[in-house]
């Protein structure tokens, strides 16, 4: 049975780091859903690109996951934290101990507020950290903490997406990836 991993995607997120988790993913035979959390599949992201979602939020109520991927960007990740959908689908995770990976501001901005970065290791977009308490950030690019991972940015995106494959299939599927996309040597 393959693995599936829910991408949200708000109005407003960064491109670069909801495109390369989901080609990542695909490459490594995850099923990687993209989630529109509006009414509309189609999403502008924060540079004007509209990239067409598999689903709505409505559509994707009731999926199996085995994780869950928030991209950042602003307004993005401000339109996710505000999505009732994606609180309960991010809640659900938690308690049922499933893959919650944010990028960039979606681990301040959707994650803390939440209660999830608590007692955590955690990195961000830089500057962000401050506004975390109760968890412990980290300069790393991508940092993994229990059913956690967090990454700074869009150039880090490359390195996220092949830290959530490592998590939901292997280190040889991630490395196998890494080096056919050059990220890794």
């Amino acid at each position: 049975m393959p693995k599936t991993v829910l991408v949200f995607l708000a109005d407003g997120f960064e491109e670069v780091e909801a495109v390369t988790p989901v080609d990542f993913l695909r490459r490594a035979g995850i099923e990687a859903v993209t989630v529109a959390v509006g009414n509309d599949k189609t999403v502008t992201g924060a540079r004007g690109i509209p990239v067409v979602a598999d689903k709505t939020l409505p559509e994707a109520a009731g999926l199996s996951y085995d994780a869950v991927v928030l991209p950042g960007g602003m307004p993005g990740s401000k339109n996710l934290a505000a999505s009732d959908g994606v609180d309960a689908v991010v809640r659900e995770a938690t308690v049922k101990g499933r893959l919650i990976a944010a990028i960039c501001a979606a681990p301040v901005v959707v994650l803390a507020p939440k209660g999830v970065l608590a007692g955590k290791q955690f990195t961000c977009f830089p500057g962000m950290e401050h506004e975390v308490s109760g968890a412990t950030w980290r300069e790393d690019k991508v940092v993994v903490d229990g059913n956690l991972i967090t990454s700074r940015g869009a150039g880090t995106a490359a390195l996220f997406a092949l830290a959530i494959i490592e998590h939901v299939l292997s280190r040889d599927a991630a490395e196998k990836v890494g080096k056919a996309t050059l990220v890794l040597d």
